[in-house]
């Protein structure tokens, strides 16, 4: 079978997924907090200096092995490059429009805003804390949602004892906002 048929990669469907989910919103900026910052600068600096020189290294290697057409090394090895320069140029498109934003300047503050950390109550007793983050950021299973999420934007502008309505497919929920912190100036 001619190669120009063959599908590149089972993961094409799922790197869409997650593309879409890290949309930025229409004539949004992307929010971020400085550590998340730099997170993703120390991610780029990684593939750039340590990772694709290595695979490179290796695809340079198989390549003067002989026949490249059974040759796995060289045949990984250029499917991984790929994978890492799409993962730089990704990168490198969120650091061009990203917009840090410290949370800390708001420290002290019981209004919810972006770098909020929330912690609040359902109306069926249970206690939960969040912490709102940019889209690059979030990481639910660990309390970090996004600013876009309808959590975040249900509680934005809040301050400390309101009670919000959350509208999910289960209905209306209240919330009642029981602390809003933010970081001191100079804590990551």
């Amino acid at each position: 079978m001619n190669k120009a048929f063959v599908k590149e990669s089972d993961n094409d469907d799922d790197e869409e997924a997650i593309a879409l989910a890290l949309a930025i919103p229409a004539g949004a900026k992307n929010y971020i907090t400085p550590a998340g910052y730099q997170r993703i600068r120390s991610e780029l600096l990684q593939l750039i200096d340590v990772d694709r020189p290595e695979v490179v290294r290796i695809v340079h290697w198989a390549a003067s092995n002989g026949d490249r057409s059974e040759n796995g090394d060289y045949i990984y090895g250029k499917r991984r490059l790929r994978e890492i320069d799409r993962r730089i140029r990704f990168l490198t498109k969120r650091m061009d429009l990203a917009a840090i934003v410290d949370p800390s300047v708001h420290h002290g503050n019981d209004q919810v805003f972006f770098g909020a950390t929330v912690t609040y109550l359902t109306s069926d007793g249970e206690t939960h804390t969040i912490t709102i983050v940019g889209i690059d950021e979030f990481d639910p299973l660990n309390g970090k949602i996004s600013w876009v999420s309808p959590m975040a934007r249900a509680i934005t502008k809040a301050r400390e004892g309101d009670v919000i309505v959350l509208n999910t497919p289960l209905g209306a929920q209240e919330l009642e906002l029981l602390e809003v912190t933010y970081p001191a100036p100079g804590e990551g």
